[in-house]
C-alpha cells in the first residue's frame, strides 16, 4: 500500500470475480476474470503490500433459470438479476469489513451487484463511471433490452418498476454520479443526462481540458470537500480501441493509455477510493495479441487503483 486510506479498515483486498455475460449478447465477457487472474492479477497485487482473498464464482451459472422469458424489454432478466443479487451480497459483506472490493466483470450488468453492495456498506459514497456509454437506459428506453446498458437506471431509481428487480434499492443518488469518457450515448440516456443534471464528461470534455482537469472537475463535483468514501467503474471500452480491443462494444475516439491510467493513479492518491470494477473484457474478441494487450491493461488499470504509480 503507497497511500494512506481514509476508510479502509485493513491492507486486504477482496478480488471478487464475475464470470457473466448474460446483460449482453456477446460471449466471453464471461472468461474476463479468470483471464486476469490467469495473467497474474493477485500476485501483482500482494506485490504492492496488500493481502489478497479471491472469489471466483465459477459456479455462477447455477443461477441461471430454467425459463427467462424477455420481460418489460429486458433480456434474461431473472438470471441477471440471480446472479447480481447474489454477488452483491458478497460485495457488500467485504465492503462492510472494511476491505478494498475489486470486482473483476463480466458485463456491465454486474454493477447492479456492485454499486448495491459498496452503496450498502458506505450510504455516503460517490461513484465514477468511466465508459464509453452511460449505461442509464431505463427498462423502457433500452432499443435492445440488454440489461447491460440499464443498470444505472435501477440503481439511481429512475427505472420503471420491474418485478425481476425488486431487490435493488435507488442507493445511488444522481448527484453523487459523475462520468468520464462518454462518447457513444443514445438520445434517451442524453435526456435523462439532461433532465436530471448528472455531471457528465465527455471525450469532448478531455479534449478541451486534458485528463487532469478532467478529474479535479469529477471529484469537486461528486466530492468536494474530498471525505466521502469513492466507488470507481471502470469500463474497458472507455480506452480507445487501439489501447483495450478485446472489449464488446469497442468506439473509436477514446482514452489513451496514459489518460485511463490517470484516472486510476489520480482517484487512488486521494486515499477515498474503496472499491473499483474492471469491466468488459471479453478474451475471445479478436486475436491473441490483442487479448493480450486489452487484460494486460486491465491489471495494470487494477493495480493502479491499488497504488502503483511511475516513481
Amino acid at each position: 500500500m503507497t497511500q494512506t486510506s481514509k476508510f479502509l479498515k485493513s491492507s486486504a483486498v477482496s478480488v471478487i470475480g464475475v464470470p457473466f455475460s448474460g446483460g449482453q449478447p456477446r460471449g466471453g465477457v464471461d472468461q474476463g476474470p479468470v483471464r486476469l487472474v490467469e495473467f497474474g492479477l493477485l500476485n501483482q497485487i500482494e506485490e504492492l503490500g496488500w493481502s489478497v482473498e479471491y472469489e471466483g464464482n465459477e459456479n455462477i451459472e447455477s443461477l441461471r433459470p430454467k425459463e427467462d422469458p424477455d420481460a418489460f424489454n429486458l433480456k434474461q432478466p431473472k438470471y441477471v438479476s440471480a446472479v447480481t443479487e447474489h454477488v452483491s451480497k458478497q460485495i457488500y459483506n467485504a465492503a462492510k469489513e472494511g476491505k478494498f472490493v475489486l470486482t473483476l466483470g463480466g458485463d456491465h450488468s454486474v454493477a447492479l451487484a456492485t454499486v448495491s453492495g459498496v452503496f450498502g456498506a458506505y450510504p455516503n459514497a460517490c461513484l465514477i463511471w468511466v465508459d464509453a456509454h452511460a449505461d442509464i437506459n431505463t427498462p423502457a428506453s433500452t432499443d435492445s433490452g440488454n440489461i447491460h446498458g440499464c443498470p444505472l437506471s435501477f440503481l439511481t431509481g429512475i427505472a420503471d418498476h420491474h418485478p425481476d428487480f425488486d431487490w435493488v434499492q435507488p442507493l445511488l443518488k444522481t448527484d453523487r454520479l459523475t462520468y468520464i469518457g462518454l462518447r457513444d450515448i443514445d438520445e434517451a440516456e442524453k435526456k435523462i443526462i439532461r433532465d436530471l443534471n448528472i455531471k457528465a464528461f465527455s471525450m469532448h470534455h478531455v479534449d478541451k481540458y486534458g485528463i487532469g482537469k478532467v478529474v479535479d472537475m469529477a471529484l469537486d463535483h461528486v466530492n468536494p470537500n474530498r471525505d466521502l468514501p469513492i466507488h470507481l467503474s471502470f469500463d474497458v471500452d472507455a480506452l480507445d480501441p487501439s489501447v483495450a480491443p478485446s472489449t464488446g462494444t469497442p468506439v473509436r475516439g477514446g482514452l489513451t493509455f496514459r489518460e485511463g491510467h490517470y484516472i486510476c493513479e489520480a482517484i487512488a492518491e486521494t486515499g477515498l477510493l474503496v472499491a473499483t470494477d474492471i469491466m468488459e473484457v471479453n478474451p475471445t474478441l479478436e486475436d491473441s495479441h490483442a487479448v493480450y494487450q486489452t487484460v494486460q491493461v486491465g491489471c495494470s488499470l487494477a493495480r493502479c487503483c491499488l497504488g502503483e504509480g511511475l516513481l
